[in-house]
């Protein structure tokens, strides 16, 4: 029986197992998913986590049941594509005979000296809860650093700040305006709004070094009880670790197929994958949906499709707090209730209508 293995239970490993389960798994192919939780985890939503507006349940979703899924939990720490082997950290290896890689991605920390050490972060399920621990246990008017205004970052401090209305927010950025992006239209909108809450926006920075709640800034020391970095990703240290071609961003390069050029039975899906747009959820579902067509075809012995259509992407949706939001639907800036409202539901069907 071949086996196929899913590493990584995100959007785009959840995707590939709905559209194969229950019906459409050949009966000659088991699938073995390899993950550190035993849930799939709404990453969208680790700000809201770490500013303690939502609780560890609101995000997790099983996976699916079925009696040719093998669910294995654990660390992995390589993969060798000669012997088609995955290693997992204190456990025998995992032999496949089709692999999809999708452990999605790191915080990047641009080799500034201290970031690693001394901030937390919103990468992954276990560093959200850490960093819900150090905010939630800050003393009143503390004073909370986060650096990086894309999404992330604006999600977190917006958050945080009805949240814990007591600290002081510093929001840093490398730009003139946060949400680089976005339209100027929608980066004003968020900008009026921080002010109206108190969340100091500190643009034109340039973090040259953390030290323990020290974050320098052109140099010069400001003192935070906590310090979040939402600057930059990278690709899982697995994936960089690979000897496979890459992009300038160290994503692996595919074919039209979403498998390595030297092999077809390799798949890269999500943040690891070398895209045109920038690594979103929406976008690994949809690389999710063309790499199922492929696998259906070869497992059946067809040859797949030579070309995909171009991924569509609906849009992207941001919350300020509770009641507010911002998005692009269609190229439109959206403000206001409404994005909020449609996030919300966006993130009510996906996590009970598998998406």
């Amino acid at each position: 029986m071949k086996n196929l293995v899913l590493l990584g239970g995100g959007y785009g490993g959840m995707r590939i197992l709905h559209r194969l389960l229950p019906n459409h798994l050949p009966e000659d192919v088991s699938i073995t998913l390899i993950d550190r939780v035993p849930y799939h985890c709404l990453k969208t939503e680790y700000y809201a986590l770490a500013a303690g507006t939502i609780s560890d349940h609101h995000i997790r979703v099983p996976f699916p049941e079925h009696p040719r899924l093998n669910i294995k939990f654990g660390e992995i720490t390589g993969i060798d594509l000669k012997e088609k082997k995955v290693f997992l950290k204190d456990q025998e290896s995992v032999q496949y005979d089709d692999l999809v890689i999708g452990l999605g991605c790191e915080d990047k920390y641009h080799n500034v000296p201290g970031a690693d050490l001394y901030t937390y972060s919103i990468q992954t399920i276990e560093k959200s809860r850490c960093t819900y621990q150090a905010l939630n246990n800050l003393e009143p008017g503390s004073t909370v650093a986060i650096v990086g205004a894309g999404l992330s970052g604006v999600e977190l401090a917006s958050e945080l700040s009805e949240s814990r209305e007591d600290l002081q927010i510093k929001l840093f950025d490398r730009g003139s305006h946060i949400l680089s992006a976005f339209p100027k239209r929608l980066s004003t909108y968020v900008e009026n709004w921080f002010d109206n809450h108190n969340v100091e926006i500190v643009n034109n920075a340039n973090i040259t070094r953390v030290e323990e709640n020290v974050l320098f800034n052109h140099d010069i020391p400001v003192h935070c009880d906590a310090i979040v970095w939402t600057a930059g990703i990278q690709p899982n240290k697995v994936v960089r670790e690979l000897d496979v071609e890459k992009d300038r961003q160290g994503r692996v390069v595919l074919t039209p197929q979403h498998n390595l050029p030297n092999d077809e039975h390799v798949y890269v899906v999500g943040d690891c994958a070398s895209l045109p747009h920038a690594p979103s959820a929406q976008l690994a579902e949809g690389q999710a949906e063309q790499i199922v067509q492929v696998l259906l075809k070869r497992w059946n012995g067809e040859q797949p499709p030579e070309s995909f259509p171009p991924i569509k992407l609906k849009g992207i949706l941001g919350s300020l707090g509770r009641k507010h939001g911002f998005g692009l639907v269609a190229d439109r800036p959206i403000t206001g209730r409404v994005p909020r409202l449609l996030k919300s539901g966006v993130l009510w069907m996906y996590k009970y209508h598998n998406g």
